[in-house]
């Protein structure tokens, strides 16, 4: 094989390995979640699924003591218990979109290891009068006008 082979030959197999690598990674980084429908349509125990729904209005239940959270999960369709052991994230509530990282019990609920509060993309800013007042407070502290 002459020089010049051998170079296309190794440069052949050097953008393979690298187009493998690019391909193996964004199919890696890549997250899908199931939704409960899917979920109950065939689950199965122990596997680790990503789920993904809202926390219905109602179910959510809390144990300070034992940090035991309880709530349901839904897509519209159909809704499945989720069971956690810790504290929740703080824009995780009730009417709000979740997603959860977890397994599925044999006994028939949905036990958390992680919860991801979804939340919305739109910035909205306080109003009334209480948002007003603090406003001018900090514009005060600002501009050296105010003594904290």
């Amino acid at each position: 094989m002459s020089r010049r082979g051998k170079f296309l030959l190794g440069g052949g197999v050097i953008l393979a390995a690298l187009a493998y690598m690019i391909y193996a990674g964004v199919s890696q980084s890549v997250v899908y979640f199931v939704t409960p429908s899917e979920l109950q349509a065939q689950p199965v125990a122990g596997k680790a699924y990503r789920l993904g729904g809202m926390v219905q209005p109602g179910s959510l239940k809390w144990e300070a003591r034992s940090l035991d959270l309880s709530f349901a999960l839904s897509d519209g369709k159909s809704s499945v218990t989720v069971r956690h052991k810790g504290t929740p994230p703080d824009l995780f509530a009730e009417g709000r979109g979740a997603v959860v990282e977890g397994t599925w019990a044999t006994e028939g609920y949905f036990k958390a290891s992680l919860i991801m509060a979804k939340h919305s993309e739109e910035y909205k800013a306080p109003h009334g009068d209480e948002a007003q007042a603090g406003y001018k407070e900090l514009l005060k502290t600002l501009k050296g006008q105010g003594n904290p």
